[in-house]
């Protein structure tokens, strides 16, 4: 059996598809559901499954292969359209190789391309095709940016659009689609996907050396959540139902910090209902990974950066594991409406880590989004910025996740944690698997939880927060007794005491944050010297902390922390700690504009390609200014 399959693998020829067990997921059709951002209808023909078949080639950088696509059409439907983003496009067929008509469109610089293939009654297409070495959900590593330094690696990030850069269907989060895989890789690495394993963790042998890895998920999803990576990967369990893959220099590391995760798996089923996917494991990324995590079914992507050895940034793990509800389970229809995702996951954190850590150290957190929140919605032009709504133009907010969140809190607050716990949790059990809009989420919570209540339904504001600008007067504020300390020696700092007097030994992460970013901006060389020799923020092991740190040193243009900051943004890419470096460095003048353009230049390299046109934008827009 393992031989014919390995041979028919090498030949390139598809592995009969897994049959779809699954039915479809609805589509919404509302108007507030419409996504701008897919060239894709739906309502005329939709995808419903994936099987994907690929070589993944470390030399070309790129992906070639096969992803046959079940399709869903309206009775006489003439056409379906993809979404597609600089595809090598060599045949497209039906399920017995007859050729189907096909074009691809202009490529729009956000969206990509509609690829509309003439369907001829077909209920199943074929699709041959190559990605390009520039696809921008993929980034390729060469050994050196790599732990083990020996061995390349690739990843792939897709949320919010970018898988249509080596995946060609309907590229957007209210059409999920169930999928499977087959990717083959060098015999010396270990290929991984957000799904479940068909081949084992080495995978299956091939003729020519290389090894062939299946996968499946039988779960109908949004497009985005499908994910793998390929590289010299360890595992390591942590439970009967979690592990964490990595490379071999970070195994420890990274096993010691995520020991919780089954506590929080347990202590998040209790919250709202059970875990439906299984396992729930975990892949630690170098430096180069983007976000703090993603929340990739069955197996989350995070940063290094959160394995600080005091395992005071697990709620990045809880975060993620809470998308497994809110994002993966009940997932935003569209990206205006990604609060729906981000804010509910952002206070089901929080929750997790109440439940297993305390009030103390849910406040600590929630207090430090409180912080972030103001900033925010300063940032975006304050109570009446089009950039604070919840329900806004997409990519266009960053308050989902703080703001998002304090309206849940705020309505838990004014209910009663008991009645919405219970309707959080049958909320998530009737849409499970389902996409959901704003609209749809505000008429459920005033039929399940507010009929016959209008007085609290006035109290809670729930199109003002949802739709309006701003931060609503019943915003709920808590405050954490540890950073209250904090906030004590802070302003003894502020008030021209001695840096020694901070004390932080002990500090977490978060403590920290909130001394760094409360001291005041504007400082004096030999202060700034004081603070650097005293506490070590230059030369910190903790990108949190550095990150904090150089924002003030850019802020004063303090010279002696450039070789730092430096060294920094080369070795780093997470957007969260690297985007205000560089907006910091182009507030500057020539003195931060021309480091900006010349780390830029010899950072780029290392950063995934969302990380660097994000970055690129930052320079030209402060080139703009000046």
């Amino acid at each position: 059996m393992r031989i014919i399959l390995a041979a028919a693998l090498l030949a390139g020829t598809a592995v009969p598809s897994i049959a779809q067990t699954a039915a479809p997921a609805p589509i919404l059709t509302t108007a507030e559901a419409k996504d701008v951002w897919t060239h894709a209808e739906p309502e005329v023909a939709r995808v419903t499954h994936v099987a994907l078949d690929l070589d993944v080639n470390f030399a070309t950088r790129t992906l070639g292969g096969s992803a046959l696509l079940d399709v869903l059409a309206a009775p006489g439907a003439p056409r379906i359209v993809l979404d597609v983003d600089d595809l090598a496009i060599a045949s497209v067929t039906d399920a017995s190789g007859k050729p189907l008509k096909w074009t691809v469109g202009p490529r729009d610089k956000e969206t990509g391309s509609a690829l509309t293939i003439e369907l001829n009654g077909a209920k199943r297409i074929r699709i041959v095709y190559r990605s390009k070495p520039g696809a921008t959900a993929l980034q390729w590593l060469p050994p050196e940016m790599t732990f083990g330094k020996k061995k390349p690696f690739l990843f792939s990030q897709g949320q919010a659009i970018l898988n249509r850069s080596w995946v060609p269907t309907q590229d957007s989060p209210g059409i999920r689609q169930t999928w499977e895989a087959t990717l083959r890789v060098p015999g010396d690495l270990v290929a991984v996907m957000s799904a479940e394993k068909l081949s084992g963790d080495k995978g299956e042998p091939l003729p020519d050396g290389r090894r062939a890895f299946r996968f499946r998920m039988d779960k109908p999803v949004p497009p985005y959540l499908i994910a793998f990576a390929v590289g010299d990967l360890k595992f390591r369990p942590l439970g009967p139902r979690s592990g964490v893959w990595t490379e071999a220099p970070m195994l420890d590391k990274a096993a010691s910090e995520f020991v919780d995760v089954e506590k929080m798996i347990d202590a998040a089923g209790k919250l709202y209902g059970p875990y439906r996917w299984g396992r729930y494991d975990m892949l630690l990324l170098p430096p180069a990974f983007p976000y703090g995590g993603m929340e990739n079914p069955m197996l989350t992507f995070l940063t290094p950066t959160i394995v600080t050895g005091d395992r005071s940034n697990t709620d990045v793990v809880a975060h993620e594991l809470a998308h497994s509800w809110s994002g993966n389970l009940v997932t935003n229809a569209t990206w205006s409406d990604s609060w729906l995702n981000e804010g509910f996951t952002t206070y089901f954190e929080n929750r997790i880590m109440e439940s297993l850590y305390g009030k103390e150290q849910a406040a600590i957190y929630a207090d430090l989004d409180w912080d972030t929140m103001q900033r925010e919605i300063a940032a975006g032009g304050g109570q009446t910025g089009a950039a604070t709504r919840l329900h806004g133009d997409p990519g266009a907010g960053e308050v989902d996740y703080t703001k998002g969140s304090n309206f849940l809190r705020m309505i838990e607050y004014t209910v009663g944690r008991e009645k919405w716990d219970a309707y959080l949790s049958s909320y998530f059990d009737r849409h499970a698997f389902q996409p959901q809009t704003t609209a749809g989420f505000l008429a459920d919570l005033r039929e399940r939880l507010l009929k016959g209540q209008p007085e609290l339904e006035l109290s809670l504001q729930l199109d003002r927060w949802s739709y309006g600008a701003g931060l609503p007067g019943n915003a709920v504020h808590v405050k954490s007794e540890t950073l209250a300390k904090v906030d004590a020696k802070l302003a003894a700092f502020n008030g021209g005491g001695p840096a020694g007097a901070v004390q932080p030994r002990g500090w977490t992460t978060q403590e920290w944050l909130r001394f760094l970013k409360g001291i005041d901006k504007t400082q004096t060389p030999a202060r700034l010297k004081e603070l650097d020799e005293t506490l070590g923020l230059s030369a910190s092991s903790n990108a949190y902390i550095q990150s904090a740190w150089f924002e003030l040193a850019i802020a004063n243009r303090y010279d002696p922390a450039v070789p730092y900051l430096r060294a920094y943004l080369s070795r780093i890419g997470r957007g969260l700690l690297v985007y205000p470096l560089y907006k910091g460095l182009m507030k500057q003048g020539e003195w931060g504009a021309s480091k900006a353009r010349d780390f830029f230049a010899e950072a780029k390299p290392t950063y995934h390609p969302s990380t660097a046109a994000g970055i690129a934008s930052i320079l030209a827009a402060g080139a703009e200014r000046e």
